[in-house]
């Protein structure tokens, strides 16, 4: 798997003998070993790593110009916090030649903040059990498909396919499947997690997505994270996106809270720049006017940070643990 990953990703990422990458995922995580450590020494190339992940102190690596770091490799939070950091506006940028996103859906003020800076956040979706790579969006395409997740990799095939496995018409939503020699055979010593993940050799991804009429992916959310209010699929990137508009908002994260009239609504749950004056009603009017009223929040909860894991993803679990009084399982 992490060979062909190497192989995959070599090429749509420009890795080469000259490649320097600035390492800031953990290493026990398959997105800072193999996006793009792996590769890069598969290449012959260099790799620096950050033991500690500092926006600014990542943002002068990259800025000086004997390290020569060409490769950045970070899930949104990453990129968001250095987008946030004073540092950003001056820093030197011009050596880098792939700054890749993927983990999570990346919210568009983020996108949008680095291609200002003359660096166009090259997407991607993987997950572990797809060594990480599964799609990829090209350098060449990073602006005028901003948002896509791009297509699949060389070596591997994608499907899109609805409840009963069927493949979805064009742009419409359903699950993400993929298959080719950088997919798992399977999880070790758990055979029935193994046949419930894979059918006729496609691996179910869990994730939301659809694919435009070029074939470039898009992914909508997690099928876990998705709620349903009113009879209305929610995925709460897309919500999310419209919070991080608002300029008061340092970060954000909607999930599905229990309502006894609709089903499910949205809370969002927001961390406001320091010194920014920001209040629910102010939250939910912006929402008004740029969604559909099921996806607009009924509830704002103010927080001094979001929970996330080693690599940065917020743990959406521990939020529904905690305001909802427990997880709920997959949807699928």
């Amino acid at each position: 798997m992490v060979f062909w990953n190497a192989v995959n990703l070599g090429i749509p990422a420009l890795i080469s003998p000259r490649t320097v990458q600035l390492v800031i995922l953990p290493l026990f995580h398959t997105g800072g070993l193999n996006c793009y450590a792996n590769p890069v020494l598969h290449a012959g190339g260099t790799i620096l790593i950050m033991r500690t992940f500092d926006p600014g102190q990542a943002l002068d690596y990259i800025s000086d110009k004997a390290l020569g770091i060409t490769h950045f490799f970070g899930v949104p939070a990453p990129y968001q916090f250095m987008l946030q950091h004073p540092k950003f506006q001056s820093a030197d940028l011009t050596r880098l030649q792939i700054s890749g996103v993927g983990g999570a859906p990346c919210a568009l003020a983020i996108l949008e903040g680095w291609s200002a800076r003359g660096v166009p956040l090259v997407q991607g979706w993987g997950m572990t059990e797809t060594s990480p790579a599964g799609t990829m969006l090209d350098a060449a395409d990073a602006i005028r498909k901003v948002g896509s997740a791009g297509k699949a990799m060389m070596h591997t095939a994608i499907r899109i396919v609805d409840d009963e496995g069927r493949d979805v018409v064009q742009g419409g939503i359903g699950e993400l499947l993929i298959k080719g020699p950088n997919i798992t055979p399977g999880y070790w010593n758990k055979p029935e997690a193994t046949a419930k993940a894979f059918s006729d050799g496609w691996l179910h991804t869990g994730d939301a997505a659809r694919m435009d009429d070029e074939g470039f992916v898009y992914i909508v959310d997690r099928w876990k994270d998705m709620y349903i209010s009113g009879g209305e699929n929610v995925y709460p990137a897309e919500v999310e996106n419209v919070l991080f508009q608002l300029p008061q908002v340092a970060d954000a994260a909607i999930i599905g809270v229990p309502n006894e009239r609709w089903g499910e609504v949205g809370m969002a749950i927001i961390v406001r720049k320091p010194d920014q004056v920001l209040g629910e009603g102010d939250v939910i009017r912006h929402c008004l006017g740029r969604l559909a009223k099921f996806k607009v929040p009924q509830s704002v909860t103010f927080v001094d940070v979001l929970p996330r894991n080693a690599t940065g993803k917020v743990l959406k679990r521990e939020l529904r643990v905690q305001y909802v009084g427990a997880d709920k399982p997959a949807i699928s």
